[in-house]
């Protein structure tokens, strides 16, 4: 902790605690006539809360001061929604936006990666390390029956319970770091590349480009009524019943069952002679 934050700490300390019945008229002028003077002195109060609940917060591997901070943002929520005529200490009402102020911040800033979006969640990441203290299991990995106990108690999926111990068990490296420290290999340098290749992305483009080219060829030895079967069968976004190409044309549905065979016999006969089996260019019979 550094000298600043201790010389802050000790004078928040040293603030004396309000008496019940002034904690109210500060929150009622504050409420009524939004006088300064006395939210000032209804938050200088209660500092001493942010910090006692923040402190509680210190192994998440995050700054006090930070925690503190984000915990006055939170005493600060509180004092604008207080009623004092619901007879309840600032206290008791300001803890709970403390503590809410303060579990968001970590949640966001314990990692670079999301790892808490909905309340279960966030349930996991604050109840895991206190339920693997009391299953007696804070060094390396859970037994799978107490994995499966964890997520029973806690309403999560036991993937999630798997996803959050790798969390906490296993902090964020940068894939820049060096495998051995200092100027050695990066760590993703090692990491598998499952997609294509860029010859292979290269090779895939050209092809398409020729099949397309081919295609295109094929398709202009048809007559006119072909094109426009083939073009709503097999070319258009939504595909074109026999029944409804029929309809538009004052034809039955098997005559453009004929005409839909003739063009692709044509079709086919047309790429054959570009090249001896060109597969994926025509629809299967």
């Amino acid at each position: 902790m550094e000298q600043s934050e201790r010389r802050y700490i000790a004078s928040v300390m040293r603030v004396p605690l309000l008496e019940r019945d002034h904690e109210a008229d500060l929150g009622r002028r504050w409420r009524d006539h939004r006088d300064k003077a006395a939210l000032h002195e209804l938050i200088n109060a209660h500092v001493r809360l942010v910090v006692r609940i923040a402190a509680g917060f210190r192994g998440y591997g995050l700054p006090l001061g930070d925690l503190i901070q984000e915990g006055n943002v939170g005493l600060l929520e509180a004092a604008s929604r207080f009623d004092p005529e619901r007879n309840v200490r600032f206290s008791t009402y300001a803890g709970w936006w403390i503590l809410a102020a303060i579990q968001d911040y970590i949640v966001r800033n314990a990692s670079i990666v999301r790892i808490g979006t909905t309340p279960s969640q966030k349930s996991l990441f604050f109840n895991l390390r206190r339920m693997r203290a009391r299953l007696g299991e804070m060094g390396g990995a859970m037994s799978d029956e107490n994995r499966r106990a964890v997520a029973r108690q806690l309403g999560v999926p036991l993937a999630a319970v798997d996803r959050m111990e790798a969390h906490l068990t296993a902090p964020d490296r940068s894939l820049n770091a060096g495998i051995g420290g200092g100027d050695t290999d990066e760590l993703q340098n090692f990491i598998a590349d499952d997609g294509p290749s860029p010859e292979e992305i290269v090779t895939d483009r050209h092809d398409r480009a020729v099949r397309a080219r081919w295609l295109h060829e094929a398709i202009a030895t048809l007559t006119p009524r072909e094109r426009e079967v083939i073009r709503h069968r097999f070319l258009d976004g939504e595909r074109t019943t026999l029944a409804e190409i029929g309809e538009s044309y004052g034809v039955t549905k098997e005559r453009i069952r004929q005409i839909e065979g003739r063009a692709l016999t044509k079709l086919k006969a047309a790429l054959t002679a570009r090249h001896a089996s060109p597969p994926g260019l025509l629809p299967a019979s």
